[in-house]
């Protein structure tokens, strides 16, 4: 996806505006990751964005970011501002690493249509939805630039040679660790991590590196652990934070990405109430109050913070 890009840093090459993400590409190797507050669903852009939504995902990933540093690199160098991370420039696998602890969303979706194989791992029968799977299995994606990511197996990404063995197993220890911090810091939060993904790529030295986000409620699903249990013996829908709120909202007015489907209004109040969880979401998965960023002067305070952090740091 190209656009316009909204900010001209020194040492800029080039720029990618993402569904949610504008990303500058500077020299050096540089990153520029601003987040926006546009949020998407279904592989669509929404109409309208949602206050306070790129601060969020922003703060929350250079949280998760610098508590997993010791499990492996990652790109970030610093957070200037709110919504702006600035890293060091990765060559990417082209795959993502979906981690699983429970059976939810799309696995449970195979799962209920009759599968008991999902990217080359075999479930046991007589799963319910949200149970807790034996183990956490790794479900990979490939990654689409346009469009839908499609499943893949460890077998297959071999085959096709998108990934070496060697680096592979280092991405699956990495997965798996990374998970199981995450799910340790969601326990000590009263809550549950159901699954995530993480994709990563290589520094210019050849290290594997952590990149993205990471442990966001947009990349994560998190049920609240009080009252699990009692949910699932009664066949009740778990109590989660993720986006999935914002795609059942679309499902319940008629919208799924599908052609000829009409996107429901935005209300104003919509809006607010939309923003308002994504504080909510902040506060409950990293224990941190959340403190609203002066937003009335967003592109000049995030144009001076960056330039800064760059002169600071050239």
């Amino acid at each position: 996806m190209t656009g316009i890009p909204e900010f001209k840093f020194n040492g800029q090459i080039r720029h990618y505006r993402g569904k949610v993400r504008d990303v500058y590409y500077l020299e050096n190797d540089l990153l520029v990751m601003v987040v926006s507050d546009r949020i998407s669903a279904f592989d669509v852009v929404l109409p309208k964005p949602i206050p306070y939504k790129g601060q969020v995902l922003n703060q929350l990933a250079a949280k998760f970011l610098d508590l997993t540093s010791d499990i492996i690199p990652n790109w970030k160098l610093g957070t200037p501002d709110p919504s702006v991370t600035i890293g060091k420039l990765c060559d990417p696998f082209p795959v993502e690493m979906v981690i699983r602890g429970y059976l939810a969303g799309h696995a449970w979706r195979v799962y209920r249509d009759g599968k008991r194989e999902i990217c080359g791992v075999t479930l046991p029968d007589g799963l319910k939805e949200n149970d807790k799977l034996p183990e956490p299995i790794i479900t990979p994606t490939t990654k689409a630039h346009e469009g839908h990511d499609e499943d893949i197996s460890r077998e297959e990404i071999l085959e096709k040679g998108l990934v070496s063995e060697s680096d592979y197993r280092e991405l699956e220890k990495a997965t798996r660790a990374l998970f199981e911090r995450g799910s340790d810091h969601a326990q000590k939060q009263g809550l549950i991590l159901v699954d995530t993904k993480y994709e990563f790529g290589k520094d210019k030295n050849g290290t594997i590196t952590l990149i993205d986000e990471i442990h966001t409620p947009d990349s994560s699903r998190y049920f609240y652990a009080d009252g699990y249990e009692e949910r699932q013996q009664k066949g009740e829908s778990q109590k989660q934070l993720s986006k999935e709120f914002v795609r059942k909202w679309l499902i319940d007015n008629n919208f799924q990405g599908r052609d000829g489907d009409r996107m429901p209004e935005m209300t104003p109040e919509y809006i607010e109430s939309v923003s308002e969880r994504y504080i909510e979401l902040f506060e409950k998965v990293s224990g941190d109050q959340f403190k609203r960023a002066d937003n009335e002067n967003r592109k000049q305070r995030i144009e001076k913070n960056v330039r800064k952090w760059l002169e600071e740091n050239s």
